[in-house]
Protein backbone atom coordinates (compact mmCIF):
# COMPACT_ATOMS: atom_id res chain seq x y z
CA UNK A 1 0.00 0.00 0.00
CA UNK A 2 1.09 3.57 -0.65
CA UNK A 3 2.04 5.24 2.61
CA UNK A 4 0.95 8.82 3.19
CA UNK A 5 2.99 9.95 6.18
CA UNK A 6 6.24 10.88 4.41
CA UNK A 7 7.32 14.11 2.69
CA UNK A 8 9.99 14.63 -0.01
CA UNK A 9 12.49 15.38 2.79
CA UNK A 10 11.82 11.95 4.24
CA UNK A 11 12.28 10.35 0.82
CA UNK A 12 15.65 12.09 0.47
CA UNK A 13 16.68 10.85 3.90
CA UNK A 14 15.65 7.30 2.98
CA UNK A 15 17.83 7.43 -0.13
CA UNK A 16 20.78 8.62 1.97
CA UNK A 17 20.27 5.82 4.50
CA UNK A 18 19.95 3.20 1.78
CA UNK A 19 23.17 4.32 0.07
CA UNK A 20 25.01 4.40 3.41
CA UNK A 21 23.95 0.88 4.32
CA UNK A 22 24.81 -0.46 0.88
CA UNK A 23 28.34 0.92 1.10
CA UNK A 24 29.23 0.96 4.80
CA UNK A 25 27.20 -1.87 6.36
CA UNK A 26 26.17 -4.65 4.00
CA UNK A 27 29.75 -5.65 3.08
CA UNK A 28 30.52 -6.17 6.78
CA UNK A 29 27.26 -7.76 7.94
CA UNK A 30 28.54 -11.35 7.97
CA UNK A 31 31.64 -10.37 9.93
CA UNK A 32 29.56 -8.48 12.48
CA UNK A 33 27.37 -11.56 12.91
CA UNK A 34 30.49 -13.61 13.59
CA UNK A 35 31.96 -11.00 15.95
CA UNK A 36 28.72 -10.43 17.84
CA UNK A 37 28.89 -6.66 17.32
CA UNK A 38 29.44 -3.97 14.74
CA UNK A 39 32.55 -1.79 14.77
CA UNK A 40 32.97 1.82 15.85
CA UNK A 41 33.89 3.02 12.38
CA UNK A 42 30.36 2.52 11.06
CA UNK A 43 29.07 4.74 13.88
CA UNK A 44 31.48 7.53 12.95
CA UNK A 45 30.55 7.28 9.30
CA UNK A 46 26.85 7.42 10.21
CA UNK A 47 27.54 10.54 12.27
CA UNK A 48 29.26 12.20 9.33
CA UNK A 49 26.16 11.66 7.20
CA UNK A 50 23.70 12.97 9.80
CA UNK A 51 22.17 9.60 10.63
CA UNK A 52 22.55 10.04 14.39
CA UNK A 53 20.98 12.54 16.76
CA UNK A 54 19.11 14.78 14.35
CA UNK A 55 16.85 15.95 17.19
CA UNK A 56 19.79 17.38 19.15
CA UNK A 57 19.64 21.21 19.20
CA UNK A 58 21.78 22.89 16.57
CA UNK A 59 24.11 24.47 19.13
CA UNK A 60 25.18 20.96 20.16
CA UNK A 61 25.71 19.63 16.64
CA UNK A 62 22.28 18.33 15.67
CA UNK A 63 19.51 19.63 13.44
CA UNK A 64 16.90 20.31 16.10
CA UNK A 65 14.39 18.08 14.29
CA UNK A 66 12.16 15.85 16.42
CA UNK A 67 10.27 13.72 13.95
CA UNK A 68 9.88 9.97 14.56
CA UNK A 69 9.37 9.39 10.85
CA UNK A 70 13.13 9.70 10.43
CA UNK A 71 13.61 7.07 13.14
CA UNK A 72 11.19 4.78 11.34
CA UNK A 73 12.95 5.20 8.00
CA UNK A 74 16.33 4.34 9.48
CA UNK A 75 14.95 1.22 11.18
CA UNK A 76 13.08 0.08 8.06
CA UNK A 77 16.12 0.41 5.82
CA UNK A 78 18.40 -1.36 8.29
CA UNK A 79 16.04 -4.34 8.35
CA UNK A 80 15.66 -4.32 4.56
CA UNK A 81 19.44 -4.25 4.11
CA UNK A 82 20.06 -7.26 6.35
CA UNK A 83 22.23 -5.28 8.78
CA UNK A 84 19.90 -5.36 11.78
CA UNK A 85 22.76 -5.68 14.27
CA UNK A 86 23.46 -1.97 14.11
CA UNK A 87 22.56 -0.41 17.46
CA UNK A 88 21.59 2.99 16.09
CA UNK A 89 18.03 2.65 17.38
CA UNK A 90 19.30 2.53 20.98
CA UNK A 91 20.98 5.90 20.44
CA UNK A 92 18.21 7.55 18.41
CA UNK A 93 14.98 5.98 19.65
CA UNK A 94 15.65 5.12 23.27
CA UNK A 95 18.48 7.12 24.82
CA UNK A 96 18.15 10.38 22.88
CA UNK A 97 14.90 11.59 24.50
CA UNK A 98 16.50 11.26 27.94
CA UNK A 99 19.60 13.13 26.82
CA UNK A 100 17.75 16.02 25.20
CA UNK A 101 14.91 16.41 27.71
CA UNK A 102 16.54 15.71 31.09
CA UNK A 103 20.07 17.07 30.74
CA UNK A 104 21.41 20.35 32.03
CA UNK A 105 23.16 22.72 29.62
CA UNK A 106 26.50 21.53 30.96
CA UNK A 107 25.56 17.88 30.38
CA UNK A 108 24.29 18.67 26.89
CA UNK A 109 27.62 20.28 26.01
CA UNK A 110 29.51 17.25 27.38
CA UNK A 111 27.53 14.46 25.77
CA UNK A 112 25.32 15.50 22.87
CA UNK A 113 27.96 16.46 20.27
CA UNK A 114 29.56 13.01 20.58
CA UNK A 115 26.20 11.29 20.22
CA UNK A 116 25.66 13.19 16.99
CA UNK A 117 29.08 12.56 15.43
CA UNK A 118 29.22 8.87 16.46
CA UNK A 119 32.15 9.17 18.86
CA UNK A 120 29.86 8.48 21.84
CA UNK A 121 27.83 5.25 21.74
CA UNK A 122 25.15 4.95 24.38
CA UNK A 123 23.21 2.30 26.28
CA UNK A 124 20.52 2.29 28.93
CA UNK A 125 20.81 -0.27 31.71
CA UNK A 126 17.41 -1.24 33.11
CA UNK A 127 17.11 -5.04 33.24
CA UNK A 128 18.80 -7.06 35.97
CA UNK A 129 19.27 -10.81 36.53
CA UNK A 130 16.29 -10.75 38.90
CA UNK A 131 14.27 -7.88 37.42
CA UNK A 132 13.25 -7.69 33.78
CA UNK A 133 9.88 -6.14 32.98
CA UNK A 134 9.33 -5.25 36.66
CA UNK A 135 11.51 -2.16 37.13
CA UNK A 136 10.25 -1.68 40.69
CA UNK A 137 12.23 -4.78 41.67
CA UNK A 138 15.67 -3.56 40.63
CA UNK A 139 18.41 -3.99 43.25
CA UNK A 140 21.14 -1.72 41.87
CA UNK A 141 21.59 1.16 44.28
CA UNK A 142 23.67 4.26 44.90
CA UNK A 143 24.45 6.10 48.13
CA UNK A 144 25.60 9.69 48.42
CA UNK A 145 29.18 10.31 49.54
CA UNK A 146 30.25 13.93 49.40
CA UNK A 147 29.89 15.19 45.83
CA UNK A 148 29.54 11.68 44.42
CA UNK A 149 27.17 8.72 44.29
CA UNK A 150 28.64 5.29 44.99
CA UNK A 151 26.93 2.86 42.63
CA UNK A 152 26.69 -0.91 43.09
CA UNK A 153 24.76 -3.49 41.11
CA UNK A 154 24.61 -5.57 37.95
CA UNK A 155 22.63 -5.38 34.74
CA UNK A 156 21.96 -7.82 31.91
CA UNK A 157 20.48 -7.89 28.39
CA UNK A 158 21.99 -4.44 27.75
CA UNK A 159 21.99 -3.47 24.08
CA UNK A 160 25.23 -1.74 22.98
CA UNK A 161 26.73 -2.91 26.28
CA UNK A 162 30.19 -3.72 24.92
CA UNK A 163 30.57 -0.66 22.72
CA UNK A 164 28.92 1.97 24.89
CA UNK A 165 31.01 4.89 26.10
CA UNK A 166 28.12 6.20 28.16
CA UNK A 167 25.46 4.21 30.04
CA UNK A 168 22.30 5.49 31.70
CA UNK A 169 21.96 3.28 34.79
CA UNK A 170 18.61 2.82 36.49
CA UNK A 171 19.19 2.47 40.24
CA UNK A 172 17.68 3.16 43.63
CA UNK A 173 18.99 6.23 45.41
CA UNK A 174 16.37 5.85 48.16
CA UNK A 175 15.50 2.14 48.55
CA UNK A 176 12.93 2.89 51.26
CA UNK A 177 10.82 4.94 48.82
CA UNK A 178 10.00 2.11 46.42
CA UNK A 179 9.61 3.23 42.82
CA UNK A 180 9.75 6.86 43.99
CA UNK A 181 13.35 6.25 45.00
CA UNK A 182 14.55 5.28 41.51
CA UNK A 183 16.99 7.64 39.79
CA UNK A 184 19.07 7.72 36.62
CA UNK A 185 22.86 7.99 36.80
CA UNK A 186 25.13 8.38 33.78
CA UNK A 187 28.19 6.13 33.98
CA UNK A 188 31.04 6.90 31.62
CA UNK A 189 33.62 4.57 30.16
CA UNK A 190 36.75 4.42 32.31
CA UNK A 191 35.10 5.01 35.67
CA UNK A 192 36.72 2.74 38.27
CA UNK A 193 34.55 -0.24 39.16
CA UNK A 194 32.56 -0.20 35.90
CA UNK A 195 33.21 -3.47 34.05
CA UNK A 196 31.61 -5.32 31.19
CA UNK A 197 30.72 -8.97 31.56
CA UNK A 198 29.85 -11.48 28.89
CA UNK A 199 28.71 -10.56 25.44
CA UNK A 200 25.63 -12.75 25.51
CA UNK A 201 25.34 -15.58 23.00
CA UNK A 202 21.80 -15.15 21.72
CA UNK A 203 19.51 -17.22 19.51
CA UNK A 204 19.20 -14.39 17.01
CA UNK A 205 20.20 -10.76 16.44
CA UNK A 206 23.74 -12.09 16.47
CA UNK A 207 25.36 -8.85 15.35
CA UNK A 208 23.57 -6.85 18.03
CA UNK A 209 25.91 -6.31 20.98
CA UNK A 210 24.02 -7.44 24.10
CA UNK A 211 25.92 -7.66 27.37
CA UNK A 212 26.16 -7.92 31.11
CA UNK A 213 27.38 -4.83 32.99
CA UNK A 214 28.75 -4.65 36.53
CA UNK A 215 29.13 -1.72 38.90
CA UNK A 216 31.27 -2.14 42.00
CA UNK A 217 31.64 0.98 44.10
CA UNK A 218 31.59 3.14 41.00
CA UNK A 219 32.06 6.77 42.00
CA UNK A 220 29.60 8.74 39.87
CA UNK A 221 29.80 12.54 40.18
CA UNK A 222 26.61 14.28 41.24
CA UNK A 223 26.92 16.18 37.96
CA UNK A 224 26.06 12.89 36.23
CA UNK A 225 22.60 12.57 37.75
CA UNK A 226 20.14 12.65 34.86
CA UNK A 227 16.99 14.58 35.67
CA UNK A 228 15.67 14.90 39.21
CA UNK A 229 16.53 12.43 41.94
CA UNK A 230 13.65 10.06 42.59
CA UNK A 231 12.01 10.79 39.24
CA UNK A 232 13.72 8.01 37.31
CA UNK A 233 10.74 5.65 37.23
CA UNK A 234 8.43 8.39 35.94
CA UNK A 235 10.91 9.44 33.26
CA UNK A 236 11.24 5.82 32.15
CA UNK A 237 7.47 5.47 31.90
CA UNK A 238 7.26 8.66 29.86
CA UNK A 239 9.76 7.43 27.26
CA UNK A 240 8.84 3.75 27.08
CA UNK A 241 5.93 4.31 24.62
CA UNK A 242 8.32 5.60 21.93
CA UNK A 243 10.67 2.67 22.62
CA UNK A 244 7.81 0.21 22.15
CA UNK A 245 6.75 1.94 18.97
CA UNK A 246 10.30 1.51 17.69
CA UNK A 247 9.99 -2.23 18.30
CA UNK A 248 6.77 -2.21 16.31
CA UNK A 249 8.52 -0.42 13.43
CA UNK A 250 11.10 -3.21 13.29
CA UNK A 251 8.27 -5.74 13.44
CA UNK A 252 6.45 -4.46 10.37
CA UNK A 253 9.70 -3.98 8.47
CA UNK A 254 10.83 -7.55 9.19
CA UNK A 255 7.44 -9.04 8.29
CA UNK A 256 7.41 -7.07 5.06
CA UNK A 257 10.92 -8.19 4.14
CA UNK A 258 10.07 -11.83 4.90
CA UNK A 259 6.99 -11.62 2.70
CA UNK A 260 9.01 -10.10 -0.17
CA UNK A 261 11.62 -12.84 -0.25
CA UNK A 262 9.02 -15.57 0.29
CA UNK A 263 6.94 -14.30 -2.63
CA UNK A 264 10.02 -14.42 -4.86
CA UNK A 265 10.81 -17.91 -3.62
CA UNK A 266 7.23 -19.12 -4.19
CA UNK A 267 7.38 -17.94 -7.80
CA UNK A 268 10.63 -19.71 -8.61
CA UNK A 269 10.76 -22.82 -6.41
CA UNK A 270 9.01 -25.75 -8.07
CA UNK A 271 7.41 -28.89 -6.70
CA UNK A 272 5.88 -31.54 -8.95
CA UNK A 273 6.80 -29.39 -11.94
CA UNK A 274 4.98 -26.23 -10.87
CA UNK A 275 5.89 -23.16 -8.75
CA UNK A 276 4.89 -23.72 -5.13
CA UNK A 277 3.08 -20.38 -5.08
CA UNK A 278 0.57 -21.68 -7.59
CA UNK A 279 -0.80 -24.23 -5.11
CA UNK A 280 -4.01 -22.87 -3.66
CA UNK A 281 -3.06 -23.47 -0.03
CA UNK A 282 0.21 -21.56 -0.43
CA UNK A 283 -1.43 -18.81 -2.47
CA UNK A 284 -3.97 -18.36 0.31
CA UNK A 285 -1.24 -18.19 2.96
CA UNK A 286 0.61 -15.52 1.01
CA UNK A 287 -2.58 -13.54 0.43
CA UNK A 288 -3.37 -13.60 4.16
CA UNK A 289 0.14 -12.43 5.01
CA UNK A 290 -0.07 -9.59 2.49
CA UNK A 291 -3.30 -8.37 4.08
CA UNK A 292 -1.87 -8.59 7.59
CA UNK A 293 1.28 -6.67 6.65
CA UNK A 294 -0.82 -3.91 5.10
CA UNK A 295 -3.09 -3.69 8.15
CA UNK A 296 -0.09 -3.60 10.47
CA UNK A 297 1.52 -0.83 8.40
CA UNK A 298 -1.60 1.36 8.52
CA UNK A 299 -1.92 0.84 12.29
CA UNK A 300 1.75 1.62 12.80
CA UNK A 301 1.67 4.77 10.64
CA UNK A 302 -1.30 6.05 12.62
CA UNK A 303 0.62 5.49 15.85
CA UNK A 304 3.63 7.34 14.41
CA UNK A 305 1.40 10.28 13.57
CA UNK A 306 -0.02 10.24 17.10
CA UNK A 307 3.48 10.14 18.61
CA UNK A 308 4.55 13.16 16.56
CA UNK A 309 1.40 15.00 17.67
CA UNK A 310 2.03 14.10 21.32
CA UNK A 311 -1.11 11.97 21.44
CA UNK A 312 0.29 8.42 21.62
CA UNK A 313 -0.70 6.88 24.95
CA UNK A 314 1.07 4.12 26.84
CA UNK A 315 -1.85 1.82 26.02
CA UNK A 316 -1.69 2.65 22.31
CA UNK A 317 2.03 1.85 22.31
CA UNK A 318 1.43 -1.39 24.19
CA UNK A 319 -1.22 -2.44 21.66
CA UNK A 320 1.10 -1.65 18.76
CA UNK A 321 4.04 -3.48 20.30
CA UNK A 322 1.98 -6.54 21.25
CA UNK A 323 -0.18 -6.95 18.15
CA UNK A 324 2.49 -6.14 15.58
CA UNK A 325 5.15 -8.40 17.09
CA UNK A 326 2.68 -11.27 17.40
CA UNK A 327 1.72 -10.76 13.77
CA UNK A 328 5.39 -10.48 12.81
CA UNK A 329 6.15 -13.85 14.41
CA UNK A 330 3.15 -15.51 12.73
CA UNK A 331 4.30 -14.23 9.33
CA UNK A 332 7.97 -15.10 9.84
CA UNK A 333 7.10 -18.63 10.92
CA UNK A 334 4.80 -19.14 7.94
CA UNK A 335 7.41 -17.74 5.54
CA UNK A 336 10.03 -20.11 6.90
CA UNK A 337 7.58 -23.01 6.46
CA UNK A 338 7.02 -22.04 2.83
CA UNK A 339 10.77 -22.25 2.24
CA UNK A 340 10.69 -25.90 3.32
CA UNK A 341 14.03 -27.37 4.36
CA UNK A 342 15.92 -24.39 2.94
CA UNK A 343 14.22 -22.19 5.51
CA UNK A 344 16.19 -23.97 8.21
CA UNK A 345 19.53 -23.31 6.52
CA UNK A 346 21.37 -20.31 7.89
CA UNK A 347 22.62 -19.09 4.54
CA UNK A 348 19.05 -18.24 3.59
CA UNK A 349 17.90 -14.80 4.70
CA UNK A 350 14.58 -16.10 5.97
CA UNK A 351 16.40 -18.15 8.63
CA UNK A 352 18.12 -15.06 10.02
CA UNK A 353 14.93 -13.00 9.92
CA UNK A 354 13.09 -15.77 11.78
CA UNK A 355 15.76 -15.97 14.49
CA UNK A 356 15.95 -12.20 14.84
CA UNK A 357 12.19 -11.81 15.18
CA UNK A 358 11.73 -14.06 18.20
CA UNK A 359 13.00 -11.55 20.76
CA UNK A 360 10.49 -8.93 19.63
CA UNK A 361 7.80 -10.45 21.84
CA UNK A 362 10.14 -10.35 24.82
CA UNK A 363 12.02 -7.09 25.07
CA UNK A 364 10.55 -3.67 25.67
CA UNK A 365 8.26 -5.46 28.11
CA UNK A 366 7.01 -8.95 27.33
CA UNK A 367 3.78 -9.22 25.37
CA UNK A 368 2.14 -10.71 28.45
CA UNK A 369 2.95 -7.47 30.27
CA UNK A 370 1.50 -5.54 27.31
CA UNK A 371 -1.73 -7.52 27.54
CA UNK A 372 -1.94 -6.90 31.26
CA UNK A 373 -1.44 -3.16 30.76
CA UNK A 374 -4.14 -3.07 28.09
CA UNK A 375 -6.50 -5.13 30.24
CA UNK A 376 -6.04 -2.90 33.27
CA UNK A 377 -6.81 0.14 31.09
CA UNK A 378 -10.23 -1.45 30.49
CA UNK A 379 -10.93 -1.63 34.19
CA UNK A 380 -10.20 -5.35 34.49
Amino acid sequence: MRRKIFTPDHDTFRATVRAFLEKEAKPHAAQWEADGQANREVWKRAGELGLLGWEVPEEFGGLGIRDFRFNAILAEEIVASGTSGLGFAVNNDIVMPYMTDLTTDEQKARWLPGMVDGSIITAIAMSEPGAGSDLRSIRSSAVREGDDWILNGSKTFISNGQLANLVIVVCKTDPSAGHKGISLLVVEEGMDGFTRGRKLDKIGAKAADTSELFFENVRVPADNVLGELGRGFYNLMRNIPSERLGIAVHGVARAKRALEITLDYAKTREAFGTPIGSFQANRFYIAEMKAKVDVAQVFLDRCIEDLIAGELTAVDAAEAKMWITETEWEILDRCLQLHGGYGYVNEYEIARLWRDSRVQRVYGGTNEIMKDLIGRSLGL
